[in-house]
Order: C-alpha cells, then sequence, then structure tokens
C-alpha cells in the first residue's frame, strides 16, 4: 500500500473523539497525524488516546504546517459554527474534507462549499453515519424485497428525555450555530427517509422550544411528502418521557416495526474497537417485528437486525480519495437534504405547508 493518508480531525469532542478518531484509526490507509483542540482536558484525552499525532490549538496552526504536518484529510467535527468556515478553509488550503452534519445552515450555503470544493478539485464528503444503523439497514432490505408491498407511510423518531438544558452551543438559537433537534436530529431523520422513499414534493412542520423559549427547538415533527405518494413522520425530541418504536414502517401487505435503535454509538463510547468480530451485531432484544399477508392470512415473525457498519464509512473515503471511486455519501445528497429542511423551517415559522420545486431527492 502506498504511503497512508494523513489526517486531521478540527475538535476533540463527542464527535471527534468517539465518531471519528476510533473509526478513522480502525481504517487501514489513513493515520491521524494532528488534532485540534484548544480545551486543556481534550488536549490531555487526545495526547493519551493517539500519542503520535501533533496537538494544535487552532485551526490557523495547521495551515501553516501542512506541508511539514504531511496531511491530506480535514475531520470537520467541531461546533456546528465551525463546519462552513473550516470546510472553505481546508479546501482553499487543497484539503480533502469530511465534514460532520449539520453541514450548512442553509442549502445555498452548502453549494457554495460544492463549488468550493469542484474549483479546488476536492472532495468534501458529509458524515451521514446513519446510513449505515442497523436498524435502518433492516428497513432499506425488507422494503427492497417487497414483503411490505407498496409502502405508504414510514416513521421514525429520534427522542431523548432531558428535561434540563445544559445551556450549550447546541441549544443555541442563532441559525449559524446550527443549533436544536431540527438540524441535529432532523439532519439523519430526513436523509434516511429521503433514502427509503425517494424524492420529496412538500413539507410540512413544527418546530417547537419547550423548555426555554430563548432556546433553539427542541421538539420538531417533520411531515414529508414523497412523489410516491407515501408519507415520512419525522419525529425529533429533547422532551420525551416515554420511548415509542425507533420506525415503523407500513405498507399495502404488511409492516415493519422496530423497538429499539443502534449501537454502535454506544459501543464507542464504551471503547469497543470498531475492528471488533462482532462489531454492529445488536442483541436478540432489538429484533424487528414483521407483519405481513399471505392472501387473507396474516404472518408474524421476528427478525433479526442487519448488523450496523458505521465502520465501512472510512475505507469508502479512502478509496475515493486515492483510487476515484464514489464517495459513501454524495455531497448532492445533503444539498438536497438541507432543502427539505429549509422547507421545514420555512413552514414551522409560517404555519403552512411548503412545497419543493423540482422535489428533493438523492442521486439514485
Amino acid at each position: 500500500m502506498e504511503s497512508p493518508l494523513g489526517v486531521v480531525i478540527c475538535g476533540y469532542g463527542l464527535a471527534g473523539r468517539v465518531f471519528h478518531a476510533p473509526l478513522i484509526a480502525a481504517t487501514p490507509g489513513l493515520v491521524i497525524r494532528a488534532i485540534i483542540t484548544a480545551d486543556p482536558e481534550r488536549r490531555d484525552q487526545a495526547a493519551a488516546d493517539f500519542p503520535q499525532a501533533v496537538l494544535l490549538s487552532h485551526p490557523e496552526e495547521l495551515m501553516e504546517r501542512l506541508e511539514e504536518l504531511d496531511v491530506q484529510l480535514a475531520v470537520v467535527a467541531g461546533a456546528n459554527v465551525t463546519h462552513v468556515p473550516l470546510t472553505l478553509a481546508a479546501l482553499e488550503h487543497g484539503l480533502h474534507v469530511v465534514v460532520d452534519k449539520p453541514m450548512a445552515p442553509t442549502a445555498a450555503s452548502a453549494r457554495n462549499i460544492a463549488d468550493a470544493a469542484a474549483a479546488a478539485n476536492r472532495l468534501v464528503i458529509p458524515f451521514q453515519n446513519r446510513r449505515w444503523d442497523s436498524d435502518f439497514l433492516t428497513a432499506m432490505e425488507t422494503v427492497a424485497d417487497g414483503r411490505l408491498g407498496a409502502v405508504h407511510r414510514f416513521e421514525s423518531r429520534f427522542e431523548r428525555f432531558r428535561p434540563t438544558p445544559t445551556g450549550k452551543w447546541r441549544e443555541s438559537a442563532d441559525l449559524d450555530a446550527m443549533g436544536g433537534v431540527l438540524y441535529d436530529f432532523g439532519a439523519h431523520l430526513v436523509d434516511q427517509a429521503v433514502r427509503l422513499l425517494g424524492p420529496v414534493s412538500w413539507v410540512a412542520a413544527s418546530a417547537r422550544s419547550i423548555r426555554d423559549r430563548e432556546l433553539a427547538d427542541d421538539e420538531t415533527l417533520f411531515t414529508l411528502h414523497h412523489t410516491s405518494g407515501a408519507i415520512s413522520l419525522l419525529f425529533a425530541s429533547m422532551v420525551s418521557a416515554f420511548d415509542a418504536p425507533r420506525m415503523v414502517i407500513l405498507g399495502s401487505a404488511g409492516g415493519l416495526r422496530i423497538e429499539s435503535g443502534d449501537t454502535q454509538e454506544d459501543a464507542l463510547r464504551a471503547g469497543i474497537s470498531a475492528n471488533a468480530d462482532d462489531w454492529g451485531i445488536e442483541p436478540d432484544s432489538s429484533r424487528a417485528f414483521l407483519r405481513s399477508a399471505t392472501g387473507n392470512e396474516i404472518v408474524e415473525s421476528r427478525l433479526a437486525l442487519t448488523p450496523g457498519r458505521w465502520p465501512s464509512f472510512y475505507p469508502a473515503v479512502r478509496d475515493a480519495i486515492i483510487d476515484g471511486a464514489e464517495p459513501p455519501v454524495l455531497l448532492s445528497d445533503v444539498i438536497e437534504n438541507l432543502r427539505i429542511i429549509d422547507a421545514a423551517r420555512e413552514s414551522a415559522a409560517s404555519g403552512q405547508p411548503v412545497s419543493l420545486d423540482p422535489p428533493a431527492g438523492h442521486k439514485a
């Protein structure tokens, strides 16, 4: 193999330390050469986790030492407000970029990133890791095999119970901060719904701040109307005291219910290697419930969830940079997601549905 690609992780909070760093470390052909964080505790953690990496306090230090550090890929994983400026700065200095969600506050801002990437002849790859969740992979496979017939409704939830706000940046109501659950959970919910059911023609949404009206939304409901005639009901909340099924999919010939969500985040938080032989395998308690019809007979069964595959993301990033393979997530897909989120914000503000012309959909 050629020399590994050098990686710099910009930000070493939850996203950088728990999500990105372990997945990069598990990928042959990638090496973490630098980590940017000004926080003293996070610097200590980064030094303990990756003693070979150079620790930097500010992005400007990276740009001054690029040749010395031998870095080709920047992973933008800091506070949401840094995603756009750091991505653009990395492109300007000739780096490929993986950028955490939400990539940008608007579709227009994301298009600016796409233009900059094209001008620099570099890749920008959004980190939509929940495309490889065990629950979503199971849903995709069950819909694709036709057992549900024509799908007419998809319900999906990311809900938590955090009754006391933390006061951190994730709760900022400033648009550029991209706080609130509409951006946080909505980025994943919308991406999954479009991948499962195709383009969206109009959106109706509500976004409320229940815990503190001065802060960003902490409960959001999207209703997406797909060009197929199906609808998606997407729930995101930080104030949901009771659990509901992670997903429900209803079709003309059956339905699928998945009670519990993917556990790959829990595994990374626990320090389990992404190269573990049993990575992504869910416990029996997380099985899906399938009900389908054969003639007039109703058949019920339980399905083991398809193993989650977050560790497949960075090998695909490596191959896209080195070999020109298709990136694991297309920048154009996330621009389309942001068109839907733009429409959702407009709908929540006006109380009226918002049409998308042309419909927002991913590359086939």
